[in-house]
């Protein structure tokens, strides 16, 4: 492995837990100076990882999507860099470690399985295929962190039920709002995975003469965005709202992991590179 990957590869978990404890201890505390030091923190980290990224793709000669666990530290990087974007658009820090640690997860898991390949199909070098990969990741991303902005609004609304006022309820912005910042964060993922559709429908035919529109992973992604389309029209026409978006957006995300756990350890798709 080149040195300089590997320290890297060594210090991005690092920095994940350094950024999650630090997101942590404010959420307990609450202590201003750190509550203004994080979000730089976070920033940094992130940009370490692209740096990380951007090494990878010139010294291998191809995007780091060539196997699961290249893949997983682009999720990793996707998942903070969309919870990056939407705290500077909304400024509520309050959630941050319960996305951040997802991201830790992820990382962690590529740190310690991930292989460095020099020889890879020739099809696994399309910038193209970056684009694509990385736009369904973004997705992807977007689901993930909608799915845990539904479960704080599920586990804060079962603790208003039954009169529960601790930490959760102190620190946890109201319903409406994780409810909102759940739905963006949907829209993020739809908006990801239909530039990954559009690039996919135009772009596959030529790379995999032989693909079929039949494969799994199609049907699964395509399957997927559905849900969220319906869900954000139903919500952006007042015809759904909490619970019913909320309970449609977990849905999609856990079909979504079962789709992409399946393709890669499972099922037959020219979308299993390994």
């Amino acid at each position: 492995m080149n040195t300089t990957i590997q320290i890297f590869n060594i210090l991005l978990p690092l920095l994940y837990a350094g950024t999650l404890g630090i997101y942590l201890y404010d959420f307990i505390k609450s202590n201003r100076r750190i509550t203004n030091a994080k979000r730089l923190i976070i920033f940094l980290t992130l940009m370490f990882h692209l740096i990380y990224l951007i090494i990878r793709t010139f010294v291998f000669n191809h995007p780091p999507i060539t196997n699961v666990f290249e893949i997983f530290t682009v999720l990793a990087f996707s998942i903070g860099f969309s919870y990056f974007i939407l705290e500077l658009a909304t400024d509520i820090r309050g959630t941050g470690p319960f996305i951040i640690i997802i991201a830790f997860i992820f990382q962690l898991i590529s740190t310690i399985f991930i292989k460095d390949l020099t020889e890879v199909k020739e099809i696994l070098r399309s910038n193209l295929l970056g684009v694509h990969v990385l736009s369904a990741l973004i997705g992807y991303a977007g689901i993930t962190i909608a799915a845990v902005y539904g479960f704080l609004y599920l586990s804060l609304y079962k603790d208003i039920k039954e009169n529960k006022y601790g930490l959760i309820f102190q620190r946890l912005p109201n319903l409406e709002i994780l409810e909102k910042l759940s739905f963006y964060s949907a829209l993020i993922g739809f908006i990801g995975l239909t530039v990954a559709i559009i690039i996919g429908i135009i772009w596959l035919p030529v790379a995999f003469p032989d693909f079929s529109y039949y494969d799994p992973k199609l049907i699964s992604t395509f399957i997927v965005w559905l849900m969220y389309g319906i869900g954000i029209f139903l919500k952006w026409n007042g015809s759904w709202g909490g619970r019913k978006v909320i309970t449609l957006s977990i849905a999609g995300f856990i079909v979504a992991m079962i789709s992409v756990i399946s393709i890669n350890f499972i099922a037959r798709s020219f979308h299993a590179f390994h």
